[in-house]
């Protein structure tokens, strides 16, 4: 079920959420938009977009919320702080959280919204920088029937594929085990790129050669290069990482189910922070090797 056009409202004007509110944009919907950066605002207004003051102002009278924030705390914050947007938004509209949070902290936010008369779309994606401005993300969406069906054309204009995967909470599960997966990839590339250049292989070469065989990864085909030139412009940071990890580690324990490579893929991870590059790419997870000899220059 879609509906032709909505009033979005969009929290969160970064890397991701930039994008994706640009895409709204594009299909037709009237967006308007809020950020606490100033840079982030000034670039969607480039773009064509409405820039409200606060969460608030630019959730009055929107039927669909798109919050794309780091964490929980600062879904918290959007929501329900000062400024705050939920009590803003008008009946029945639905919030789409697209960040990345915990499968508890979703289920618990769907019972908070439901209690204001408001429905959440628990929809983090997948894809990246260059498939959120491709308006080709993947959208893993729990949540009631209602609330996606609601939410489903402000998803078609982001994202290629959407799968209804549960009620709220389950889009975040799937998205804990992507994240899972997607980080341990990239530790595992960095290590072995390192591995190759300290044995006195070309890492370029080496790069070509295993991208056209079956040790390669999509993260592999994606970082590999980036690595290998010092090519380290943000795309997802070393932090959001150990913040993704963690949220899987968090789960595991709480579930008494052991996860040894997530582990040794998060010590990668607080190794690369350690070294001061917490903020920085997470293609710096290769700085970690670096550290132990891998050859000079391999790291600019």
């Amino acid at each position: 079920m879609t509906h032709s056009l909505w009033r979005v409202a969009v929290v969160g004007l970064g890397a991701m959420g930039g994008p994706m509110a640009a895409c709204l944009l594009r299909a037709g919907h009237a967006v308007c938009a809020a950020d606490i950066d100033p840079a982030a605002r000034e670039r969607f207004a480039a773009a064509g977009g409405s820039v409200c003051g606060s969460a608030a102002q630019a959730a009055e009278q929107a039927e669909v919320l798109l919050v794309m924030v780091h964490t929980a705390d600062q879904v918290d914050a959007v929501l329900f702080g000062d400024g705050g947007a939920a009590a803003a938004l008008g009946p029945q509209a639905v919030v789409w959280l697209a960040s990345t949070v915990t499968p508890a902290y979703a289920r618990a936010l769907a019972s908070r919204l439901a209690a204001m008369g408001l429905a959440l779309a628990d929809g983090p994606v997948s894809g990246g920088v260059d498939r959120a401005a491709a308006g080709a993300l993947t959208v893993m969406a729990g949540g009631a029937q209602q609330a996606l069906d609601r939410a489903e054309s402000v998803m078609q204009a982001c994202a290629e594929r959407i799968y209804r995967v549960g009620e709220a909470g389950a889009g975040s599960t799937f998205k804990m085990i992507n994240q899972l997966l997607t980080g341990a990839h990239i530790a595992l590339a960095s290590e072995a790129i390192a591995l190759g250049a300290r044995a006195g292989v070309d890492p370029s070469m080496l790069v070509e050669v295993i991208r056209q065989s079956a040790g390669t990864s999509l993260q592999f085909e994606r970082r590999a290069p980036r690595m290998v030139a010092g090519d380290h412009t943000p795309h997802t940071t070393v932090q959001t990482f150990l913040k993704d990890l963690g949220i899987a580690l968090d789960a595991a324990r709480a579930l008494d189910f052991p996860l040894p490579l997530a582990s040794a893929a998060n010590q990668v991870f607080t190794m690369a922070a350690a070294l001061g590059h917490a903020r920085d790419s997470d293609t710096q997870v290769i700085s970690v090797y670096q550290s132990f000899g891998a050859p000079i220059g391999l790291v600019q």
